[in-house]
């Protein structure tokens, strides 16, 4: 895709459509080109009018006198194709298609729509919209949209999917004296999406941080690889709203079970690097702090607080985030322990009680700001009869600016009294909060970003070779060709095989003797099991014997199971009895698979057997991509963990050969898509390697 430069920064606009009756579309955004300080070209185009705001006007576009970066859309929705067509003849290769009545309004919508998108391939346009709020870069500046207000310039960038949400959050920042760089309305997103824009926008240097209010994905593969890149470079904050429709739907396996609607979002952001907003509080919130403050060199907070109650809570909500309650150095203990009232909390928080003024709160501050473990303060200021609130204010910000690469965040505790001096602090880039939990909040936000930057890479993709995908094809070949989506066990263990994965040996046998000479084979004890696609649950048909000694229980089983098959279920017909080695007891375990529509495959990992759906300790990531050090930290993340490594005397796991085990299982499900779920169920973990007694595979037909 050409670069989006011309499009974010454009020097010669037309308003197609403009008006110059007010209210109208064509004349608000022309007004609004016009009236924030856009110097380039304005070209407006409409045959029904000489000039408007005394600016001359062309019928068409084919009679713009000068090469046209950009174009806004203003007309009705079934004149937009041509009006786009006509773009494409004459070079014009950036639109914005303001006006309504696409997909949004139902299927003749979309056909319209389509026939925007066709013409853009077709010229080789990139399109934000239709049905859009339009585009605003304060830095050029230029107000290329239908919004009744301009943004203060700033250094942040909001893509809004909504334009309601767009147009209401500009409103506020006005109040809040909160600065944007760019401001995107993606409209319905036929061609140009948020990955596209936080791609081009990463680019721009009047921009620290970028946010985004979002739906939905199209292309998670293209959001995948653009966001990954970009969360490296500057922040990523999204909120995303709704379920999603995308999500895992598939219900008959436990991982299916396990995997809710949000899943697959939760999943991407993380392995993507990206910091998910669950509020849009938490979102701006998030914005200032990056914008205003310094990314924060570690996770160690120093508190100062004119109050012991505020303190203690900071405290808790500190460790709460995951963050650190700094632990001061010997001299400064000392510094603050000779100079502050013998009554005062020098260990962290630092209380300077109830009495102190801008100088008591200054030396505290600057002598936690110097201390060697101490990454950022938390300054809290309760109204007392004693506070001077806003020198207290003038303080904290020539600190900040003494001390410019630890970031100081705010929390004014009060209403009216203290509402002047926060105005002071939030104009002089300190962010302000009125309670701590915010506060403490947003600085784990930062702190998490900052362990995302500096990791230069999340490690290799895992590379297999001794894997043989021809033995895999062969086997879902025999399946599809069976009418079935379903494999039996010992068609799974034979996919396992192929790929390496560790599991107990699986055979299929239709008769006594040949159940017997299997179990020969193997060595006893064995399992007996019936194989069925048909038949979900086989305990409770009596399907299943387990720890058979000798030939002639293994003889007994075989007859006993047909015979209960056909007692509790006589229509089924099973393909046989599969006979399996029963290995030795080990860490129960399951590694899973479940699809998810725009990001693929997830992969899970947690306690199994019993507890999956008792505790659901279970944790996810994608499949593709997967390196084995995502592999180690999806198994740090969940309780049984704690038994790999070992609990109360018991021999560690087996932890190379577990994570050799995910990373096959996710190489497997990557190379064949039409894997759409997949069950390991029980994985047992030993001392020395693993091994998977039973394996569910569901393939697409």
């Amino acid at each position: 895709m050409v670069g989006l430069t011309p499009l974010l920064t454009p020097r010669t606009v037309a308003i197609v459509g403009a008006s110059k009756t007010p209210g109208e579309l064509g004349n608000v955004v022309l007004k609004n080109v016009i009236g924030y300080g856009f110097t380039g070209g304005i070209f407006p185009v409409t045959s029904a009018e000489q000039e408007i705001e005394g600016i001359i006007c062309y019928k068409t576009v084919r009679d713009i006198p000068a090469q046209v970066d950009l174009a806004v859309i203003c007309v009705s929705a079934p004149n937009c194709p041509a009006v786009v067509e006509e773009c494409g003849q004459v070079g014009i290769k950036n639109i914005v298609v303001v006006s309504g009545g696409f997909k949004e309004i139902g299927p003749e919508g979309l056909e319209l729509e389509k026939k925007l998108l066709s013409a853009c391939h077709k010229y080789g346009i990139s399109m934000v919209g239709p049905n859009c709020v339009g585009i605003m870069n304060t830095h050029v500046p230029v107000n290329a949209s239908c919004s009744s207000v301009f943004p203060y310039q700033g250094d942040i960038a909001f893509i809004s999917q909504s334009s309601a949400m767009l147009t209401s959050i500009i409103d506020w920042s006005k109040s809040n004296h909160l600065g944007f760089s760019q401001v995107i309305g993606l409209g319905n997103k036929a061609h140009l999406d948020e990955a596209d824009f936080i791609e081009a926008i990463a680019k721009d240097p009047m921009t620290k941080v970028i946010l985004c209010y979002i739906e939905d994905v199209n292309n998670g593969k293209h959001f995948l690889e653009v966001v990954t890149r970009v969360a490296k470079q500057k922040p990523v904050i999204i909120l995303k709203s709704g379920s999603s429709q995308a999500g895992a739907q598939a219900v008959s396996s436990h991982t299916g079970e396990l995997a809710g609607s949000d899943l697959a979002y939760e999943t991407a952001f993380t392995q993507a690097g990206i910091l998910r907003a669950r509020s849009m509080t938490e979102l701006f919130d998030l914005a200032v702090c990056f914008s205003y403050q310094p990314v924060p060199q570690g996770d160690r907070v120093a508190i100062v607080t004119n109050a012991g109650g505020p303190g203690i809570v900071t405290v808790d909500a500190i460790e709460n985030s995951g963050l650190m309650v700094a632990r001061f150095d010997k001299e400064t203990l000392d510094a603050l322990r000779a100079n502050l009232p013998t009554q005062a909390n020098i260990y962290n928080p630092v209380d300077v009680l109830g009495d102190a003024q801008s100088d008591r709160y200054g030396f505290a501050l600057e002598t936690v700001l110097k201390d060697p473990y101490v990454d950022s303060v938390v300054v809290l200021v309760c109204p007392t009869a004693a506070t001077d609130p806003e020198n207290i204010a003038q303080t904290i910000i020539d600190l900040n600016q003494k001390y410019p690469h630890k970031p100081i965040l705010a929390v004014y505790m009060g209403g009216a009294v203290l509402a002047e001096s926060a105005k002071i602090l939030a104009r002089a880039r300190i962010p302000v909060f009125t309670f701590p939990e915010p506060a403490v909040n947003s600085l784990a936000g930062m702190v998490k970003y900052a362990r995302i930057a500096e990791t230069n890479t999340q490690g290799e993709e895992i590379i297999l070779d001794d894997v043989d995908q021809n033995k895999v094809k062969a086997v879902f070949y025999d399946v599809i060709r069976d009418g079935r989506s379903v494999l039996l066990g010992s068609e799974a263990a034979a996919v396992a095989e192929a790929y390496g994965i560790p599991a107990a040996p699986i055979k299929l046998s239709t008769s006594p003797d040949e159940a017997v000479a299997l179990a020969e084979k193997m060595g006893y004890p064995v399992v007996l099991k019936v194989a069925s696609p048909k038949i979900m649950h086989k305990t409770d048909v009596g399907g299943v014997k387990i720890g058979l000694t000798n030939s002639d229980q293994v003889r007994d089983a075989f007859i006993e199971i047909m015979e209960n098959v056909q007692r509790y279920l006589p229509n089924v017909i099973p393909y046989g009895i599969e006979v399996s080695k029963m290995m030795p007891k080990g860490t129960e375990l399951i590694v899973g698979m479940t699809k998810d529509v725009q990001f693929g495959p997830l992969i899970a990992f947690g306690l199994g057997g019993m507890y999956v759906n008792l505790l659901k300790d279970v944790s996810f990531r994608l499949a593709k991509g997967l390196t084995r050090e995502e592999i180690q930290a999806m198994i740090s993340e969940t309780k049984a963990f704690t038994l790999l490594r070992g609990y109360r005397g018991e021999r560690p796991a087996d932890m190379i050969s577990l994570i050799d085990m995910v990373a096959r299982t996710a190489k497997l499900v990557t190379d064949f898509p039409e894997i759409s779920e997949m069950d390991i169920n029980p994985l047992f973990a030993y001392e020395d390697g693993v091994s998977a007694l039973d394996i569910k595979i569901t393939i697409q037909i």
